[in-house]
């Protein structure tokens, strides 16, 4: 994969084609410029996930996510895909959390269609992005999750810093380079 410049090596799925909820085999994860075909499906489903309850226009999350397709290594976009089928996406952005501006960058975003969930296909999202940010020179990335979500990005190494934060209780995890 490619992120303006940077040469990131396609994620090693094979290990994780151990667990007992493997991604599909034909999974694969590509930067979304390399991939414009899924920049709709993206959108509606961040829309939908995330702001539209919040009374954003749909036309509000294409504009961020035409972010996301520029030049400049953050941000970005992965989209997971099983050939012309949409299974996933995350981002990462320089903010994701009003109520912390001190933080960034961020892995955001992380969204599974039903049907490719608990088949690792969020996992491998999460660590691709992770990585890809490391390649980049990134010493910590930030996250914020519900409550509901925090033991699945502790399994996979990410570290509760906060809870309780803003309107939606969210709590920010750390992962670092060295983990």
């Amino acid at each position: 994969m490619l992120l303006s410049g940077v040469r990131i090596p396609k994620l090693d799925i094979c290990e994780m084609r151990s667990m007992a909820n493997a991604p599909p085999d034909d999974l694969a994860i590509a930067d979304l410029r390399q991939q414009p075909a899924f920049f709709d499906a993206i959108a509606d489903r961040v829309w939908r996930a995330w702001w539209r309850a919040r009374g954003y226009p749909l036309g509000y999350i294409n504009e961020r996510l035409r972010e996301n397709c520029n030049a400049s290594p953050i941000p970005f976009t992965l989209v997971a895909h099983v050939g012309a089928k949409f299974a996933g996406t995350a981002s990462v952005v320089l903010t994701d959390l009003q109520e912390r501006p001190q933080y960034s960058p961020w892995v955001a975003a992380v969204w599974v269609d039903p049907e490719y969930r608990q088949r690792g296909v969020g996992a491998a999202l999460v660590e691709r992005a992770i990585h890809a940010s490391f390649l980049l020179g990134i010493a910590r990335a930030y996250l914020c999750a519900s409550r509901e979500r925090c033991g699945f990005y502790a399994k996979r190494g990410w570290i509760p810093i906060e809870e309780d934060i803003g309107e939606r209780q969210l709590a920010v995890l750390i992962r670092d380079a060295t983990s």
